[in-house]
């Protein structure tokens, strides 16, 4: 053992994991299927996600700000 060791220095099981999203972070990307499975898909994960989001599309990218 090695002088003066901290006892239970190992780190536990991870409980919770936290990070800022700041208004306007695009969190998800989807390509390679259609729009109206992407939206379905999408809906389904918004309503998991604990804060407000919104579906955008490149021909709706600038009506964000």
């Amino acid at each position: 053992r090695q002088y003066q060791r901290r006892v239970h220095g190992g780190k536990g099981p991870v409980d919770k994991w936290v990070m800022n999203i700041k208004p306007g972070r695009i969190c998800f990307e989807m390509a390679g299927v259609s729009e109206e499975i992407a939206r379905k898909a999408l809906t389904l994960a918004i309503h998991k996600l604990p804060f407000k989001c919104k579906i955008v599309t490149k021909e709706s990218e600038n009506d964000l700000f």
